[in-house]
Parts: structure tokens; C-alpha cells; sequence
């Protein structure tokens, strides 16, 4: 077993040597496949040892993600499942039928590779990569599903070779890398599509569903649209899905319509053998945060009073966030939020509740934006709150004001997400005391 320290120096070493995209911004941003391909080669491409689902999109992939890996899980299929980011432990990106990979095996790989990471200087992002890569192997995994980090294109997880690509939306988001229209950014992410590869696209627009077809008709790609596919009319009461937020139904449809498309592929079907039913599709549904640890998505961190959180962070995601959170039954709406600086909050802040109160906070990153540069700016919209320090400190301060009918929602940033959930794990019984 791996000494605590060793592992945390190890870890400190490459969020603070080569800093991560999720603390630091655009800065750890590093465009092209050269470094990645040279990591891959040394270590063996050993994600030629299975078969892999690429998945990217500007919202949902994440669910998707890990409702995929569920369903596969209740079919008797060992699963790799590749996401980012975190919310509370470096090891939720990479995981082998739901459980985390071990301290044990994150140390071993970055004591093996130091040499290269060294002297190549990989990204972040491209080290984890590697690293889920590796780890899928040395587990026998029959399948991994890999979730893009950013892009597709030039994304470093767009070295494998799926047998499947599933693109879930086009969103503006992270525009300064991938392009300021949503043409650009489908060009960025239908660069996961691979010759004779099918692409499942859940939702789509005019514009963005003829960059779609371009790219697939010049690779012979057999191309489905979840929206005018068998599916296009569930709804999330047709099955029980353990995943609450309205936009998962979405997500819902991207997936049945993929698993459709998997199940005609003689490669898949050869793991699942008789394994795979309706029955066993739908238990994997209701189950994908039992059987994959999925947090963080209209999750109740508190149910008396009711504490909801969210990691919808662009207009696209918190649209959804925000409708649903109207719907509420509740006396009083309190809002804790808190963005990353180099957001563009202009559209995100006219969809804010205007009835809420507003607790103004940072998450302890460096791309945090300052509780009162944010809270100034939304005073300018007609909004009203109160700044406090901390992600804690502001939980504490709704349980001031909190009378029965409150309700508090959690969110703007993954990392204030994040941090909602770590306090919440230390103090089960915050609200009972």
C-alpha cells in the first residue's frame, strides 16, 4: 500500500507543476496531439486492448457517460469509464466498473513515467489520459467509455479508435478555444468522428446538423440523430432513472439511441452474449449512481430543508437548471453560486431568479471569480444577496436564515459544486444540530 505522503507529493506534483484546465484556465490549455501520441507510444497504446465509446458535447456528456457505463455494468460487462472533472477526489475520472482507481496503481504510474513527464512536459490532462489508458489495461476491461475533455478535434482522448462516437450538444462554451459560433465548435467536436465509425448526435440545430453531415458523408460514417430516432418521444416517466434533472431527458434519448446502434455491432454483442435485454438496460438506468458514483448533477445534498445542487455552469445547462429549480415547492428560494473569472457571465446572469436571495461566494480555486466583483454585478440586475468568504461559511449562513419552506441551490461552478458536497460528507447532520 502506497504511503499517503508519497501519493499526495506525487498528485501535488502534477496539479501544481503542470497545472490542470480546472484550476488554472485557459493557460494549461495545450492544442495538438504530438505530446499525446508520443505518451501513447512509449506506454503501448493500451487502449488498442479494448473497445472504446468516445463521447463528447458541450452539455451532458457526462451523463451520458456514466448512464452508459451502468447499463453495460448490469449486462455483465467490465467497464472503464474516462470523465472529467473531479468533484472531490482525483481518482472519480478514472474508474473500473464504478469503483475509483487506486492510489496505489495513480502512484505507480507517475513514478514509471516520470522521466517522460519530465522531459516532454505533457498537459494535465494529457498525463490522466495516459493514465486511464494504462489503468484500463492492466484491469481487462472489455470496454471503456471516454468522455473528451474539451474540443474533440485536438482533445487528447481523440487517439482511440471507438466503435462508437456519440456526440451529445452544441452549447457556446469554452468559445476562446473552440470557436465563437456554434458552427465552429461542431466542427471542434465532430472531430471525433473516424472513418466508417457510427456518430450518434443528440440534439442539434439547422446549422450544426450540416457540419455533422459533412463530416460523416467525407468518412463514410453511418450518421443518427437521436431527435428523429425511435426514441425521440420518451420521456423520463417511461423509465425509472435515478438521474433528476429535466434536461436528462435528453441525455436519455442520446443514450437508448446509442445502445441501439451498439447492439447491431457483432464486436459488442460478442461481450454481452445473453446478457443483454430491456430488463438489464433499464436496471442499469435506475442505478447509475449506485453503480458508477455519479454526483453532482440536481443532486440532494439535504432533503429537510431541501438543499439542491447542480453543475450546470453556461447558459445552456443552467437554462434547464433554473427552469426546474421555478418549479420548486418552496416558501423562499436561496441561491449560493459562485463562477470561475474567465466565464462570460453576461447571458448566464439574466436567467438567475430574480425572487431568490442571493448568497455570493468563490470556491478555493485561482480561476474563482471574486465574490464581490459577482455579487456587484448582479446588485446591477435587481438582485439581492450578501457576500460571504467561503462555500462553508455560506452554507452556515443559509442555516441562519433558514425557516421551513426554504430551499438553497447549490451552484455556477463545478468547484463550489464540489466543495457543497465535501462539507456536506463531514457534516451529515449539519441541519439537525
Amino acid at each position: 500500500m502506497v504511503d499517503q505522503e508519497k501519493y499526495q507529493s506525487k498528485l501535488d506534483y502534477i496539479f501544481n507543476q503542470i497545472p490542470s484546465y480546472q484550476q488554472v484556465g485557459k493557460i494549461a490549455y495545450k492544442e495538438g496531439l504530438d505530446t499525446m501520441l508520443e505518451f501513447d507510444k512509449i506506454s503501448g497504446s493500451p487502449h488498442k486492448s479494448y473497445l472504446v465509446i468516445h463521447v463528447a458535447g458541450t452539455n451532458g456528456k457526462g451523463s451520458v457517460s456514466h448512464m452508459i457505463a451502468s447499463v453495460l455494468m448490469s449486462c455483465g460487462i467490465k467497464v472503464g469509464l474516462y470523465t472529467s472533472p473531479h468533484l472531490v477526489d482525483f481518482r472519480e475520472r478514472i474508474k473500473v466498473n464504478g469503483q475509483m482507481i487506486p492510489k496505489e496503481s495513480v502512484y505507480d504510474f507517475l513514478e514509471g513515467y516520470d522521466s517522460f513527464i519530465s522531459s516532454a512536459k505533457p498537459s494535465f490532462f494529457e498525463i490522466t489520459t495516459a493514465m486511464a489508458f494504462d489503468y484500463f489495461r492492466k484491469s481487462n476491461v472489455d470496454i471503456a467509455v471516454v468522455e473528451t475533455g474539451l474540443g474533440g478535434r485536438l482533445d487528447s482522448t481523440n487517439i482511440v479508435s471507438p466503435i462508437i462516437s456519440i456526440i451529445t450538444n452544441i452549447a457556446m462554451d469554452h468559445c476562446e478555444h473552440l470557436g465563437y459560433s456554434l458552427v465552429a465548435i461542431a466542427k471542434e467536436k465532430g472531430g471525433i468522428i473516424k472513418e466508417n465509425v457510427p456518430v450518434v448526435v443528440g440534439e442539434y440545430s439547422r446549422a450544426t446538423r450540416d457540419v455533422f453531415e459533412s463530416i460523416a458523408d467525407s468518412k463514410g460514417s453511418p450518421l443518427i440523430f437521436s431527435q428523429e430516432y425511435t426514441y425521440s418521444d420518451v420521456t423520463l416517466d417511461d423509465y425509472d432513472l435515478d438521474l433528476y434533472g429535466d434536461y436528462q431527458v435528453h441525455n436519455l434519448r442520446t443514450v437508448l439511441t446509442a445502445l441501439k446502434v451498439l447492439s447491431r455491432s457483432p464486436r459488442f454483442m460478442a461481450l454481452t452474449g445473453e446478457n443483454w435485454s430491456d430488463v438489464n438496460i433499464r436496471e442499469g438506468l435506475k442505478s447509475v449512481i449506485k453503480n458508477t458514483g455519479f454526483r453532482g448533477r440536481w443532486e440532494y445534498l439535504s432533503l429537510f430543508p431541501p438543499v439542491i445542487c447542480d453543475t450546470g455552469h453556461n447558459v445552456n445547462g443552467l437554462s434547464y437548471v433554473f427552469s426546474q429549480l421555478r418549479r420548486q415547492d418552496f416558501k423562499r428560494m436561496f441561491c449560493l453560486i459562485g463562477f470561475v473569472a474567465d466565464k462570460d457571465l453576461d447571458k448566464i446572469l439574466g436567467l438567475l431568479p430574480q425572487s431568490a436571495y442571493y448568497l455570493f461566494t468563490n470556491a478555493k480555486i485561482e480561476r474563482a471569480l471574486d465574490a464581490g466583483v459577482l455579487a456587484e454585478r448582479c446588485r446591477s440586475l435587481g438582485l439581492e444577496g450578501e457576500v460571504v468568504p467561503s462555500v462553508q461559511e455560506a452554507i452556515a449562513r443559509f442555516k441562519e436564515f433558514c425557516t421551513e419552506g426554504d430551499m438553497l441551490f447549490i451552484g455556477g461552478s463545478t468547484f463550489v459544486v464540489g466543495e457543497a458536497i465535501q462539507f456536506f460528507e463531514k457534516n451529515e447532520n449539519f441541519f439537525a444540530n
